[in-house]
């Protein structure tokens, strides 16, 4: 998760533009991330920071984006993977080097590897101020051998493993950075003369940019008062695009390299409709991100949509709330049940996937007290069964249902008269991509990199080193 994006507009460009016009693309990347959010910006001689906890809305007020001068920006809202939730770990992180001046670096994904590298750093003399992954990665690229940054990235950049998207500021130029695999997506945008980055096209919406492309698998991408140009490809034989971007994390707004999310999901719907067909009276979403799937259902097997659950649009995603206490907790104010869409139907209800379990059985439980005769659960994805390494932080494998139980039990146990989830297959082939293509490793175990699977707690591995 996480949401970066970035503006380059021309010299001269009003004072706080820049700031503000990310200000707006972080507002459209805020379901990637409800931790924190930064700002940094340049005026071509130093750069400006303004990050603190809580959402993009409470961050930001207007003395803040007046203080954020400069021609240049990037932005960084944040769901945590490695390092807890605090301020600390907000970014963007700045990082100064003594010939070349600062840079701040904003970061999706996950490094896998961040507990080695720390060690070494730290053998150097190199002394961090909070637990996350994206200050060792800012350490490592001011510690690479070269006398520009883009050859300290190039140098450094090769020894992480795991999952980047990064956008970096420095007073000279921003740029633009995928990891090998291309896990987790980036895409640059123009709008006129300014040159966009951004996590989702979604955030190019919205403050008017167009999609030029993707950022692909590797490349480092510069982007100053020339244009945009490619410094390096850093790219691996493998590809590795996150497959639950597709099913939960993008917005459906958004396109993945090239392919609408929100036909995608319409497609997953319909292949489920034929993988679990059953008799009911009507489709009913788990809004939001489920919508798009099950009106492909509805559509492909003849049974009406409705909307028998509506979401509490001021409750945000329960599934990235940093602890389970408050996923709980914002489970039991999320939805809100129509009796007269439920009483006495036999209801299919759709979801995009079950993680814990905490979410399933409280909706279950909300169809039957309005009416429902009986309710049968389709998941658009397959079980989920391992856990993720690469920046998504689902649970430990001990708290996935679906490591613990088969499909029986947790059907029993989330309290549904029947229980579907999508094969791998029809996931796969209803984003137009290949299983070679991605990454499915919290669906099979398979993962692109090998990882330490014996950490415990990946959000606290840098928290005592």
């Amino acid at each position: 998760m996480c949401g970066v994006s970035g503006i380059w507009q021309p010299v001269g460009t009003e004072a706080t533009e820049a700031a503000r016009t990310t200000f707006f693309a972080l507002y459209a990347l805020q379901h990637r991330g409800q931790e924190s959010a930064g700002i940094a910006s340049t005026d071509g001689s130093g750069i400006h920071v303004v990050k603190r906890m809580g959402l993009v809305g409470q961050v930001f007020a207007e003395p803040d984006l007046a203080s954020l001068r400069g021609h240049a920006a990037i932005g960084h809202t944040r769901y945590s993977t490695t390092g807890s939730s605090r301020i600390e770990n907000a970014q963007p992180i700045v990082v100064r080097h003594p010939d070349l001046g600062e840079l701040a670096l904003g970061h999706n994904g996950n490094c896998i590897n961040a507990r080695d590298l720390r060690e070494g750093l730290a053998k150097e003399g190199v002394t961090f101020v909070g637990s996350s992954d994206t200050e060792v990665l800012a350490q490592e690229i001011l510690k690479g051998t070269g006398a520009t940054w883009e050859e300290k990235m190039v140098d450094a950049l090769p020894k992480l493993e795991g999952a980047w998207s990064l956008s970096i500021l420095t007073p000279t130029a921003m740029y633009g950075v995928r990891d090998p695999l291309g896990v987790r997506p980036l895409c640059l945008g123009r709008k006129g003369d300014a040159w966009y980055l951004a996590s989702e096209t979604c955030a190019l919406d919205t403050v008017g940019a167009s999609f030029v492309r993707d950022v692909e698998p590797g490349e480092i991408v510069r982007i100053d008062e020339h244009g945009p140009r490619r410094v390096a490809l850093l790219a691996d034989e493998k590809r590795g695009l996150c497959v639950f971007e597709h099913v939960y994390l993008a917005s459906v707004s958004s396109s993945l390299g090239g392919a609408s999310v929100y036909s995608t999901r319409e497609r997953m719907g319909e292949r489920l409709s034929i993988e679990h067909p059953v008799a009911a009276d009507v489709v009913v979403p788990v809004p939001d991100s489920a919508i798009p799937a099950a009106v492909g259902y509805a559509r492909a097997s003849g049974i009406p949509f409705r909307e028998g659950l509506i979401k509490n649009r001021y409750i945000g995603r329960t599934f990235i709330q940093p602890s389970q206490a408050l996923r709980e907790h914002s489970v039991a104010l999320k939805y809100n049940a129509l009796r007269d869409v439920l009483d006495g139907k036999r209801v299919i209800v759709i979801d995009d996937s079950i993680v814990r379990g905490s979410t399933s059985g409280p909706i279950v439980n909300l169809l039957r007290r309005n009416g429902a005769t009986e309710v049968h659960f389709r998941v658009c994805s397959p079980p989920i069964r391992h856990a993720c390494y690469f920046g998504v932080d689902m649970a430990r494998k001990r708290e996935l249902i679906a490591a613990n139980m088969d499909v029986e039990q947790i059907r029993k146990h989330i309290g549904a008269d029947s229980l579907g989830y999508l094969s791998l297959e029809g996931m796969v082939t209803a984003t137009g991509g290949t299983v070679d293509e991605m990454c499915t490793a919290c669906f099979t175990g398979e993962y692109p990199v090998p990882v330490q699977l014996e950490l415990s707690d990946p959000k606290q591995a840098l928290e005592r080193v």
